[in-house]
């Protein structure tokens, strides 16, 4: 029963309800919008092209972060991981590689927009392809260090869910955290600002802006951007002075990700649009409306 399980330090009852109910929502929202992304990509031919390849490779990790959530909302409502030792270190990884590989196909969509509105260079077959397997090796063998003892994965706060450690702050921490944040969060982020900078500037000249350039930026950063700052506090301080309501949320805010995302590569780009619509509806759309427009 729930009842013979205690409440984690620091968290009342209404505090593990509260926090398992936005995961609950948060991973099977994320799942199914991005599920519809996913199911329009293989079912609507128009919709092959290279680029939307890569919108379809983010569903794909976002659908992979929402089952992750669902499962710690699950565990969540029990009060407690039902899962051992070893379903907390499959947990941690699938939840981590699949959260990289997010944060990278989104700074590959905004490099492949750059080249589409500033340089009019078209994204080939042969290139997405060997991106998006890049992508997985590169973010699967980041994922893996923890399970060799690089890193170490164990449960957040609230108990009902499994990452990347950082209460300890140790020199083990520090060593993987500082090398991994550099590949897999500051080029991305770096990638994403100059990207946008650029599109925004060439909206300016032409002026004729074809969406918020601004937007992406700022959703990516809120999503990912507590979860950088405690990593980052983790490895000068002691995580464990913060209050684990704070602390939690970071993957609270994290987990939002794949629905913004969804709403801001598939359901904001003209293209994809249209290829959901024709999915859902039935409503054949004209071969000229499928340009990779976004709007």
């Amino acid at each position: 029963m729930v009842s013979s399980y205690p409440l984690p330090d620091g968290f009342s009852e209404i505090d593990v309800f509260s926090l398992g109910s936005c995961l609950l929502v948060e991973g099977l929202l994320g799942f199914f919008l991005n599920a519809v992304t996913v199911a329009a990509f293989i079912k609507i031919r128009e919709l092959r092209t290279p680029s939307n390849f890569l919108v379809f490779s983010l569903a794909l990790a976002d659908m992979g972060i929402s089952a992750n959530a669902t499962i710690a909302a699950f565990s969540s409502f029990l009060r407690y991981w039902p899962y051992g030792s070893d379903g907390c270190q499959t947990h941690g990884f699938q939840g981590f590689v699949t959260a990289l590989a997010s944060i990278h196909f989104i700074a590959a969509i905004a490099w492949d927009r750059y080249h589409q509105y500033c340089t009019r260079t078209k994204l080939q077959w042969s290139s997405a392809i060997t991106l998006t397997i890049f992508i997985w090796l590169f973010t699967a063998f980041w994922s893996a260090m923890p399970l060799i003892g690089w890193g170490e994965y164990d449960y957040e706060p609230l108990r009902t869910c499994c990452t990347l450690d950082y209460s300890k702050g140790d020199r083990n921490y520090v060593s993987y955290l500082i090398p991994m944040a550099i590949f897999n969060m500051a080029v991305q982020t770096f990638v994403v600002i100059t990207s946008y900078k650029s599109i925004g500037q060439k909206f300016k000249k032409t002026g004729n802006p074809r969406f918020n350039t601004a937007t992406p930026l700022k959703t990516f950063l809120f999503c990912w951007g507590p979860y950088g700052v405690l990593a980052f506090y983790a490895a000068v301080e002691n995580a464990n002075l913060v209050s684990p309501k704070i602390r939690m949320l970071a993957p609270i805010l994290a987990k939002t990700s794949p629905t913004f995302n969804v709403f801001l590569y598939a359901l904001g780009n003209e293209n994809y649009r249209g290829g959901i619509w024709q999915f859902l509806t039935g409503e054949k759309i004209e071969v000229h409306q499928i340009d990779n427009k976004s709007k």
